[in-house]
Protein backbone atom coordinates (compact mmCIF):
# COMPACT_ATOMS: atom_id res chain seq x y z
CA UNK A 1 0.00 0.00 0.00
CA UNK A 2 1.58 3.51 -0.81
CA UNK A 3 1.38 6.52 1.05
CA UNK A 4 -0.72 8.20 -1.65
CA UNK A 5 -3.34 5.38 -1.46
CA UNK A 6 -6.76 6.62 -0.34
CA UNK A 7 -6.72 4.14 2.43
CA UNK A 8 -3.92 5.40 4.13
CA UNK A 9 -5.16 9.24 3.88
CA UNK A 10 -5.71 10.16 8.07
CA UNK A 11 -8.53 11.54 8.76
CA UNK A 12 -9.15 15.47 8.51
CA UNK A 13 -8.74 16.95 12.04
CA UNK A 14 -10.70 20.50 11.71
CA UNK A 15 -9.35 22.93 14.73
CA UNK A 16 -11.41 23.76 17.71
CA UNK A 17 -11.01 27.41 19.30
CA UNK A 18 -11.16 26.86 23.32
CA UNK A 19 -11.50 30.41 25.34
CA UNK A 20 -11.85 30.91 28.70
CA UNK A 21 -12.37 34.22 30.33
CA UNK A 22 -12.94 35.68 33.78
CA UNK A 23 -13.15 38.86 35.54
CA UNK A 24 -14.35 40.00 39.25
CA UNK A 25 -15.00 43.08 41.04
CA UNK A 26 -14.69 44.05 45.08
CA UNK A 27 -15.63 47.12 46.75
CA UNK A 28 -12.54 49.34 48.09
CA UNK A 29 -12.25 52.46 49.39
CA UNK A 30 -15.77 52.97 48.56
CA UNK A 31 -15.40 52.24 44.60
CA UNK A 32 -15.75 49.45 42.22
CA UNK A 33 -12.31 47.80 41.49
CA UNK A 34 -11.04 45.28 39.74
CA UNK A 35 -10.04 42.21 41.96
CA UNK A 36 -9.58 39.53 39.04
CA UNK A 37 -8.46 39.06 35.47
CA UNK A 38 -8.04 35.52 33.65
CA UNK A 39 -8.44 34.89 30.16
CA UNK A 40 -6.52 32.56 27.57
CA UNK A 41 -7.09 31.26 24.02
CA UNK A 42 -9.67 33.84 22.05
CA UNK A 43 -11.47 34.97 25.17
CA UNK A 44 -10.37 38.66 25.67
CA UNK A 45 -11.34 40.85 28.03
CA UNK A 46 -11.19 44.43 28.29
CA UNK A 47 -11.81 47.11 31.25
CA UNK A 48 -12.20 50.53 29.49
CA UNK A 49 -12.47 53.89 31.14
CA UNK A 50 -15.54 54.71 32.59
CA UNK A 51 -16.73 58.32 33.31
CA UNK A 52 -19.25 59.87 35.87
CA UNK A 53 -22.35 57.95 37.32
CA UNK A 54 -20.74 55.00 34.30
CA UNK A 55 -20.66 51.34 36.62
CA UNK A 56 -17.40 49.68 36.43
CA UNK A 57 -17.45 48.04 33.01
CA UNK A 58 -15.63 44.75 31.64
CA UNK A 59 -15.75 44.03 27.48
CA UNK A 60 -15.83 40.25 26.52
CA UNK A 61 -13.82 39.93 22.89
CA UNK A 62 -13.75 36.86 20.78
CA UNK A 63 -10.61 37.29 18.80
CA UNK A 64 -11.51 34.03 16.44
CA UNK A 65 -14.49 36.01 15.22
CA UNK A 66 -17.52 33.61 15.86
CA UNK A 67 -18.13 30.36 17.38
CA UNK A 68 -18.21 27.61 14.30
CA UNK A 69 -18.91 23.66 15.73
CA UNK A 70 -16.96 22.08 18.08
CA UNK A 71 -15.77 25.58 19.28
CA UNK A 72 -16.20 26.16 23.12
CA UNK A 73 -16.43 30.19 24.82
CA UNK A 74 -16.78 29.62 29.05
CA UNK A 75 -17.82 33.34 30.65
CA UNK A 76 -17.67 33.83 34.03
CA UNK A 77 -18.09 37.16 36.15
CA UNK A 78 -17.81 37.90 40.02
CA UNK A 79 -19.34 40.73 41.56
CA UNK A 80 -18.38 41.30 45.36
CA UNK A 81 -20.45 42.59 48.29
CA UNK A 82 -21.50 45.91 47.36
CA UNK A 83 -19.89 46.76 43.75
CA UNK A 84 -21.94 47.77 40.85
CA UNK A 85 -20.78 46.79 37.63
CA UNK A 86 -21.77 45.72 34.16
CA UNK A 87 -20.20 43.35 31.60
CA UNK A 88 -20.97 43.61 28.13
CA UNK A 89 -19.68 42.07 24.33
CA UNK A 90 -17.58 44.64 21.78
CA UNK A 91 -20.44 43.10 19.30
CA UNK A 92 -22.52 40.93 18.06
CA UNK A 93 -21.53 37.21 18.35
CA UNK A 94 -21.73 34.90 14.99
CA UNK A 95 -22.33 31.35 14.87
CA UNK A 96 -21.45 30.13 11.87
CA UNK A 97 -22.43 26.76 10.37
CA UNK A 98 -21.16 22.89 11.87
CA UNK A 99 -19.35 21.19 9.90
CA UNK A 100 -21.38 18.10 11.04
CA UNK A 101 -24.04 16.98 8.42
CA UNK A 102 -26.24 15.66 11.23
CA UNK A 103 -25.81 18.96 13.69
CA UNK A 104 -24.02 16.80 16.43
CA UNK A 105 -20.86 19.10 16.63
CA UNK A 106 -21.78 21.72 18.48
CA UNK A 107 -20.63 25.06 19.29
CA UNK A 108 -20.69 25.97 23.23
CA UNK A 109 -21.42 29.49 25.01
CA UNK A 110 -21.16 29.06 29.12
CA UNK A 111 -21.43 32.02 30.97
CA UNK A 112 -21.63 31.99 35.29
CA UNK A 113 -22.27 34.94 37.19
CA UNK A 114 -21.83 35.09 40.85
CA UNK A 115 -23.67 38.15 42.82
CA UNK A 116 -22.38 38.77 45.93
CA UNK A 117 -24.74 40.54 48.88
CA UNK A 118 -25.76 44.03 47.98
CA UNK A 119 -24.01 44.00 44.85
CA UNK A 120 -25.90 45.30 41.60
CA UNK A 121 -24.83 43.11 38.26
CA UNK A 122 -25.22 43.74 34.83
CA UNK A 123 -25.31 41.26 32.09
CA UNK A 124 -25.86 43.05 28.70
CA UNK A 125 -24.45 41.04 25.86
CA UNK A 126 -25.24 42.21 21.98
CA UNK A 127 -27.00 40.04 19.89
CA UNK A 128 -25.84 36.46 19.16
CA UNK A 129 -25.88 35.87 14.66
CA UNK A 130 -26.81 32.77 14.10
CA UNK A 131 -25.95 31.31 10.14
CA UNK A 132 -27.74 28.63 8.33
CA UNK A 133 -26.94 25.21 9.92
CA UNK A 134 -25.72 26.35 12.68
CA UNK A 135 -25.69 24.20 15.71
CA UNK A 136 -25.24 26.28 19.30
CA UNK A 137 -25.86 25.11 22.97
CA UNK A 138 -25.47 28.37 24.84
CA UNK A 139 -25.99 27.87 28.65
CA UNK A 140 -26.21 30.90 31.18
CA UNK A 141 -25.87 30.24 35.17
CA UNK A 142 -26.45 32.92 37.82
CA UNK A 143 -26.14 32.84 41.68
CA UNK A 144 -27.00 35.79 43.49
CA UNK A 145 -26.87 36.72 47.17
CA UNK A 146 -30.61 37.12 48.52
CA UNK A 147 -30.52 41.12 48.37
CA UNK A 148 -28.29 40.82 45.52
CA UNK A 149 -29.85 43.03 41.86
CA UNK A 150 -29.14 41.58 38.25
CA UNK A 151 -29.79 42.97 35.04
CA UNK A 152 -29.57 40.36 32.17
CA UNK A 153 -30.30 40.53 28.87
CA UNK A 154 -29.79 37.74 25.92
CA UNK A 155 -30.89 38.13 22.58
CA UNK A 156 -30.69 35.94 19.31
CA UNK A 157 -30.73 36.63 15.43
CA UNK A 158 -31.73 34.14 13.00
CA UNK A 159 -29.72 35.49 10.25
CA UNK A 160 -28.80 38.80 8.81
CA UNK A 161 -31.43 40.20 6.61
CA UNK A 162 -29.61 43.01 5.07
CA UNK A 163 -27.28 40.85 3.97
CA UNK A 164 -30.06 38.55 2.27
CA UNK A 165 -29.44 36.00 4.71
CA UNK A 166 -31.62 32.69 5.34
CA UNK A 167 -31.87 30.37 8.12
CA UNK A 168 -33.31 26.93 6.22
CA UNK A 169 -31.86 24.50 9.42
CA UNK A 170 -30.14 24.99 12.44
CA UNK A 171 -30.05 23.40 16.37
CA UNK A 172 -30.38 26.05 19.26
CA UNK A 173 -30.57 25.34 23.00
CA UNK A 174 -30.32 28.22 25.01
CA UNK A 175 -30.46 27.31 29.06
CA UNK A 176 -31.36 29.97 31.57
CA UNK A 177 -30.49 29.05 35.07
CA UNK A 178 -30.88 31.65 38.24
CA UNK A 179 -31.13 30.82 42.14
CA UNK A 180 -31.24 33.77 44.31
CA UNK A 181 -30.47 32.80 48.12
CA UNK A 182 -30.03 29.10 46.86
CA UNK A 183 -33.14 29.03 45.54
CA UNK A 184 -34.00 27.99 41.61
CA UNK A 185 -36.35 31.17 40.91
CA UNK A 186 -35.99 31.40 36.87
CA UNK A 187 -35.54 28.44 34.81
CA UNK A 188 -35.86 28.86 30.78
CA UNK A 189 -34.75 26.40 27.74
CA UNK A 190 -35.29 27.95 24.53
CA UNK A 191 -34.95 25.04 21.63
CA UNK A 192 -35.28 25.38 17.82
CA UNK A 193 -34.21 21.99 16.33
CA UNK A 194 -34.37 21.26 12.02
CA UNK A 195 -36.06 23.32 9.80
CA UNK A 196 -36.12 26.78 11.55
CA UNK A 197 -38.17 28.47 9.41
CA UNK A 198 -41.19 26.34 9.44
CA UNK A 199 -40.77 26.15 13.06
CA UNK A 200 -40.65 29.87 14.21
CA UNK A 201 -43.84 30.40 11.25
CA UNK A 202 -46.12 29.38 13.86
CA UNK A 203 -48.02 31.42 15.51
CA UNK A 204 -47.57 29.92 19.01
CA UNK A 205 -43.46 30.13 18.24
CA UNK A 206 -42.54 33.55 16.53
CA UNK A 207 -45.52 34.24 14.06
CA UNK A 208 -42.47 34.60 11.44
CA UNK A 209 -40.10 36.21 13.42
CA UNK A 210 -36.45 36.34 13.11
CA UNK A 211 -35.14 37.80 16.55
CA UNK A 212 -35.97 37.41 19.69
CA UNK A 213 -34.82 38.77 23.22
CA UNK A 214 -35.37 37.73 26.92
CA UNK A 215 -34.82 40.68 29.57
CA UNK A 216 -34.57 39.73 33.01
CA UNK A 217 -34.50 42.00 36.30
CA UNK A 218 -33.62 40.37 40.04
CA UNK A 219 -34.31 43.26 42.25
CA UNK A 220 -36.27 43.38 45.55
CA UNK A 221 -38.02 46.19 43.22
CA UNK A 222 -38.45 44.21 40.62
CA UNK A 223 -42.42 43.85 40.77
CA UNK A 224 -43.04 47.67 41.08
CA UNK A 225 -41.13 48.41 37.93
CA UNK A 226 -43.50 46.41 36.16
CA UNK A 227 -45.95 49.67 34.91
CA UNK A 228 -43.06 51.27 33.65
CA UNK A 229 -41.15 48.44 31.59
CA UNK A 230 -44.87 48.22 29.59
CA UNK A 231 -44.78 51.47 28.81
CA UNK A 232 -41.09 51.56 27.58
CA UNK A 233 -42.16 48.81 25.12
CA UNK A 234 -45.83 49.98 24.48
CA UNK A 235 -44.49 51.54 21.14
CA UNK A 236 -42.42 48.61 20.21
CA UNK A 237 -42.57 47.42 16.54
CA UNK A 238 -41.69 44.14 18.07
CA UNK A 239 -44.34 42.24 19.64
CA UNK A 240 -43.70 42.32 23.24
CA UNK A 241 -44.92 41.82 26.75
CA UNK A 242 -43.60 42.08 30.44
CA UNK A 243 -45.10 40.52 33.25
CA UNK A 244 -43.35 40.75 37.10
CA UNK A 245 -43.54 37.90 40.32
CA UNK A 246 -41.89 36.78 42.82
CA UNK A 247 -39.01 40.04 42.97
CA UNK A 248 -38.38 39.02 38.97
CA UNK A 249 -39.52 41.21 35.92
CA UNK A 250 -39.39 39.28 32.76
CA UNK A 251 -39.66 40.77 29.29
CA UNK A 252 -39.74 39.03 25.97
CA UNK A 253 -39.36 40.20 22.18
CA UNK A 254 -40.06 38.86 18.79
CA UNK A 255 -39.98 40.67 15.73
CA UNK A 256 -39.17 39.97 11.82
CA UNK A 257 -36.44 42.95 11.93
CA UNK A 258 -33.15 42.56 13.86
CA UNK A 259 -32.54 46.12 13.84
CA UNK A 260 -36.09 47.42 15.20
CA UNK A 261 -36.13 44.32 17.82
CA UNK A 262 -33.13 46.03 19.14
CA UNK A 263 -34.13 49.22 19.18
CA UNK A 264 -36.91 48.04 21.25
CA UNK A 265 -34.70 46.23 23.83
CA UNK A 266 -32.40 48.95 23.55
CA UNK A 267 -35.09 51.61 25.05
CA UNK A 268 -36.34 48.87 27.12
CA UNK A 269 -32.94 48.13 29.07
CA UNK A 270 -32.13 52.18 28.91
CA UNK A 271 -35.56 52.31 31.15
CA UNK A 272 -34.76 49.47 33.11
CA UNK A 273 -30.63 50.48 33.99
CA UNK A 274 -31.76 54.34 34.33
CA UNK A 275 -28.86 54.70 32.18
CA UNK A 276 -27.35 54.75 28.66
CA UNK A 277 -26.60 51.83 27.04
CA UNK A 278 -23.04 51.00 27.88
CA UNK A 279 -20.84 52.85 25.00
CA UNK A 280 -19.72 49.68 22.76
CA UNK A 281 -23.24 49.00 21.52
CA UNK A 282 -23.15 52.44 19.45
CA UNK A 283 -19.19 51.88 18.02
Amino acid sequence: MTASSPAAASPVVLQRARGRAEVGFALRDGATRLARLAQEGQAKIRLPKVYGEEPATAVTINTAGGVAGGDRLIWGARFGAGVRACVTSQAAERVYRSSATDGSLAGEIETTLHVEAGAEAEWLPQETILFDRAHLSRRLTVEMAADARALMVESIVFGRTAMGEEVEDCRLVDRWRIRRGGRLVFADTFRVEGAAREILAGRATGGGARAFATLVLVAPDAEARLDGAREAIEAAGSVAGASAFDGLLVARLAGADARALRADLAKLIVHIRRAELPRVWSC
